[in-house]
């Protein structure tokens, strides 16, 4: 290990790290007021700590999800590197930055207080941040940004309202559906989840009579996860969010093969592995804050559910069993003990009018250069809503494939390695 330097910077696989704290106004509309801590790691290559590079924040997918931890100067990262400043940013609530847990809000009081806390962590709260931490960096100076799935989302809210502090934009799996409500976004990627549902199960036949045959052994028996819930078959179902992903989907697959024990009833293995995809004990900023990131001047009241409902092929007691993908239910706020106490202020959010995140008339003139990488099998954002995305920013390139589902940028550093190349007209 080599020790860290006088700075308290940190060497690690060739990268030099260095940590920055900011204080910004939990409600940007009342500078004086309370305020929160935001966390951000900076991230440069370790031969020029000091070479005057051009600043890169990246904004992580979510919501409610905290920056790249690198281990090195490996995958994105250390592609990013070779050009950049790179700064992971802690969002509001996730990481180091203060967080938002079921504990911490149950410090605000009760659900509607809690509700009128969250309603400052949306994307246009984001965006204000950032701005702030640029002008603590580098002043007046504009920066890169690469968002990653909500990461994207949160960039066109930044296209949309400070784009002056923007130099370029690259997007991943972050192509937002702007000018369609929650019900629309649903019933597209409720489509997506079928088809993602037929091609696992073309990919690895035995998953089929497994997972029946646990969504049997659960509705005759009595099945408690690690945390002391129960597992349901809704909660079963919800283990397909994986199936979007090219490094979760072979993990599904083997997990389900170790479904049961010698003696036939379920393992620990299996128990634990549902759980941990089951469970927002990690994550609670993601369920009550999901489906308010489609919430553009409207509410969505609850909007999985409602769109669901109309479609027998994804009961419960559908036979054959589907999965379902990134839905967020009323019912998770009852099963999942990290959920129970913020059944309220879900209700409460789902109600919730809320203001405006893009501001379509600024993409249609946006002078930013913006290039995206458009995953058309996406299960997490529809290709055809991204494509209408496309057609509303002025200048957006992007760079249509299949060759990557949602995770391309965490499996290969090809994905930004091509958008950089895209935003210097080099492609």
């Amino acid at each position: 290990m080599i020790p860290a330097g006088r700075d308290g910077s940190v060497r690690l696989g060739g990268l030099v790290l260095r940590d920055h704290w900011f204080d910004v106004p939990l409600d940007h509309a009342r500078p004086d007021g309370e305020t929160i801590r935001l966390y951000a790691r900076e991230a440069v290559a370790a031969g020029e700590p000091d070479r005057d590079l051009p600043w890169l924040l990246f904004l992580q997918g979510g919501p409610g999800g905290k920056a790249t931890r690198p281990a090195g100067a490996s995958g994105w990262v250390g592609r990013a590197v070779k050009d950049f400043r790179v700064l992971l940013l802690d969002q509001r609530g996730t990481g180091r930055s203060t967080p938002a847990t079921a504990a911490t809000l149950a410090l605000r009081g009760d659900a509607d207080a809690q509700a009128e806390y969250l309603a400052q962590f949306r994307a246009d709260a984001i965006v204000a941040d950032s701005e702030l931490v640029r002008s603590t960096l580098i002043d007046d100076q504009p920066w890169h940004v690469l968002g990653q799935s909500y990461g994207g989302f949160c960039s066109l809210t930044y296209l949309s309202f400070a784009p002056e502090g923007l130099a370029s934009v690259m997007l991943t799996g972050g192509l937002a559906p702007i000018a369609v409500g929650a019900d629309d976004v649903y019933a597209a990627t409720y489509r997506t989840v079928e088809r993602k549902n037929a091609a696992f199960h073309a990919a690895f036949p035995a998953a089929r009579a497994q997972l029946e045959a646990v969504a049997s052994f659960v509705r005759a028996n009595d099945v408690v996860l690690p945390d002391g819930s129960r597992l349901t078959v809704s909660r079963l179902q919800a283990v397909g969010q994986g199936l979007g992903a090219n490094s979760a989907i072979p993990g599904l697959a083997y997990l389900l093969e170790e479904a049961f024990a010698a003696d036939g009833v379920l393992s620990d293995t299996f128990l634990v592995g549902a759980w941990q995809a089951a469970s927002f004990a990690t994550s609670p900023l993601y369920a009550v804050l999901h489906e308010a990131c489609y919430a553009h001047e409207t509410s969505t009241r609850w909007s999985a559910q409602r769109v669901g409902a109309g479609l027998p092929q994804f009961a419960p007691d559908a036979d054959p069993l589907l999965l379902t993908g990134e839905m967020i239910y009323p019912w998770m706020f009852e099963h999942d003990p990290a959920l129970v106490p913020l059944r309220e202020t879900a209700e409460l959010l789902a109600s919730r009018e809320w203001g405006p995140l893009y501001d379509l008339d600024r993409l249609a003139a946006n002078e930013v250069p913006v290039a995206a990488a458009l995953y058309t099998e996406d299960m997490y954002v529809d290709a055809g809503l991204s494509r209408d995305t496309v057609e509303r920013v002025r200048g957006l390139r992007a760079w249509e494939t299949n060759a990557h589902e949602h995770d391309g940028l965490r499996e290969t550093e090809d994905v930004v390695d091509r958008l950089i190349r895209m935003n210097r007209g080099e492609l």
